[in-house]
């Protein structure tokens, strides 16, 4: 495994135009269990309860996804960033990092201090809740209020329109900008990383494909073996912040 980190490290130093693909597997790092591991949320919740069209037409459902989404943001709420998402602001600092696409909607790459506008988010962020109707936003915790008041279901003050967090679920669709810059920059890197996902969710694991096909070098350290594992020049089945640390102390210690 010496030897991997060492190539790791030797890749990094090469490149100039670095992107990261992050998923579940930083979090879990941080104490934020994955959505679909043994003991995820979606042992206690049935997926098929929260499909974006029925959020929308049914009141019920309603209820039950703000029940599950306190609870997922109870957990995320306190996190902090581990030594992974210091180790990527370690890339931006020292002018390697092109952007963080990222799967993850826990806020810890900008509590990292990575740049905001180097941050993709492509499954949204927990933080903050828009009307689907006019488009406000709100901050997360506003809303939490009204909820911890006894508020089951929360609508928009200005409209009265209905109040989702923004994150993406499943049948809803992806935010079209954010894709679309993920692709763009995938074209440009010239190294990928892939920190932490399963590659298992599509659209947005076509993004590390895309920096393969465009020339890009491409990392991929996850726990589990992944789809995309033969096209990588180099796969670490080990912690992602043990693996990217070890591989930065080689570079920068």
């Amino acid at each position: 495994m010496d030897e991997a980190i060492a190539k790791g490290a030797q890749m990094i130093a090469a490149a100039q135009k670095i992107l990261t693909f992050t998923g579940a597997g930083l979090s879990t790092e941080s104490g934020i269990p994955d959505f679909r591991s043994p003991g995820g949320i979606w042992e206690k919740y049935d997926p098929s309860d929260f499909y974006f069209q029925k959020f929308i037409s049914d009141e019920h459902a309603r209820t039950t996804y703000w029940e599950m989404s306190r609870e997922f943001y109870s957990v995320i709420k306190p996190a902090s960033p581990n030594r992974a998402h210091l180790a990527i602001k370690t890339l931006e600092d020292r002018g390697k990092l092109l952007a963080v696409v990222t799967q993850n909607i826990d806020n810890l790459h900008h509590k990292a201090g990575n740049s905001p506008e180097k941050i993709i988010e492509l499954h949204g962020t927990v933080i903050s809740v828009s009307c689907l109707s006019c488009k406000k936003k709100y901050d997360r915790d506003e809303i939490e209020a009204r909820l911890d008041s006894g508020i089951t279901v929360p609508y928009c003050d200005d409209c009265g329109g209905i109040l989702k967090p923004d994150t993406v679920s499943f049948g809803q669709a992806m935010p079209q900008e954010a894709m679309e810059r993920s692709i763009r920059y995938a074209g440009q890197c010239d190294l990928c990383m892939v920190l932490g996902s399963s590659l298992a969710v599509y659209p947005a694991a076509s993004v590390p494909l895309h920096a393969v096909q465009s020339g890009a070098r491409l990392i991929i350290i996850n726990r589990e073996p992944t789809p995309q594992d033969g096209e990588a020049d180099l796969v670490i089945r080990m912690s992602v912040s043990e693996a990217l640390t070890g591989m930065l102390d080689l570079l920068f210690a």
